[in-house]
């Protein structure tokens, strides 16, 4: 079945077609999840209601916004990082042994991982090194824009400006 009709029956509440969408992307949106959170269990946990919100919302999908994996990614790192943002989150942070700042700090710096995990990394490495850090920062460890904004101690106009031009340019070269 081709991918349009499978969304078709998706929204039409297919149950087989679920299982089949399942089956095409729960690897790819489990390693986006992982990239972000970085830890197995609660990527679990996260990729599960991901799926869920995918059935329940299945019909909110609309092909002329924007690409069905686009759909479901933004779905996943949207529940990512809420779960990054939530109380739970930040009081099982305040808890860590110190063998867990050797993952946090290496992953950090792991924007190479992340971007290849979604398929992007070489688009990515034609960017200019602000846009990197902006994607970096904003889609990948979850950053508000006024967030980032200090972070790279920049006005938040510019942020949004070049976040803005970054993501024309990623599109561009995506559309080639």
């Amino acid at each position: 079945m081709q991918q349009d009709g499978l969304i078709l029956e998706l929204q039409n509440g297919n149950q087989k077609a679920f299982e089949r969408i399942y089956e095409l992307y729960s690897e790819s949106i489990y390693g986006i999840i992982y990239s972000i959170l970085r830890d197995e269990k609660i990527a679990e946990e996260i990729l599960q209601d991901v799926f869920l919100k995918i059935w329940n919302n299945s019909s909110s999908y609309n092909s002329d916004k924007g690409r069905f994996f686009t759909w479901i990614l933004n779905i996943a790192r949207n529940a990512s990082i809420d779960h990054i943002r939530s109380k739970a989150h930040k009081n099982n942070q305040k808890n860590l042994t110190s063998d867990n700042f050797v993952d946090i700090l290496e992953s950090r710096s792991n924007f190479s991982g992340k971007a290849d995990a979604i398929g992007i990394k070489k688009y990515i490495n034609v960017l200019k090194p602000v846009c990197k850090k902006l994607i970096d920062l904003l889609f990948f460890k979850g950053y508000t824009q006024k967030e980032t904004a200090e972070e790279l101690d920049m006005p938040l106009g510019t942020v949004k400006t070049r976040n803005r031009a970054c993501i024309n340019k990623l599109r561009e070269m995506l559309a080639e």
